[in-house]
């Protein structure tokens, strides 16, 4: 968690920024195995030098970015779990519960479809 501090010092509401630094403790902790990033002023995750997962947040929520492919692969569960959500992203309200069984699945799903990609994105 060390490259993503200056990034969670930057969230000026305390409960924002415990519930951003759980999401990401969580993340690394079931995938020990991916590295810390911060790109674009965001946290995210990378596996071999590929994009996993992404994050930023905003005044009202907390944006998922799995890239477009897993949004549109995993609409219905995001919806069910009552995210709003585009093309590229999910929102996560902060009043929200965080849904780890459908992040584990999204990373788990970059993790697997990306491990012979030679390039960051798709």
């Amino acid at each position: 968690m060390k490259d993503f501090q200056l990034f969670l010092g930057s969230i000026r509401e305390q409960d924002q920024r415990e519930r951003m630094e759980n999401i990401l403790m969580n993340i690394k902790e079931k995938f020990p195995q991916l590295k810390e990033e911060i790109k674009w002023n965001q946290p995210m995750f990378s596996d071999h030098g590929t994009f996993i997962i992404g994050f930023s947040v905003s005044k009202g929520h907390i944006a998922v970015t799995p890239e477009a492919e897993v949004i549109r692969l995993f609409e219905k569960e995001i919806e069910q779990a009552g995210y709003s959500h585009t093309k590229m992203l999910f929102r996560i309200k902060w009043t929200d519960q965080v849904n780890f069984d459908l992040l584990y699945k999204l990373v788990n799903y970059n993790i697997e479809s990306k491990k012979d990609m030679k390039k960051f994105w798709r």
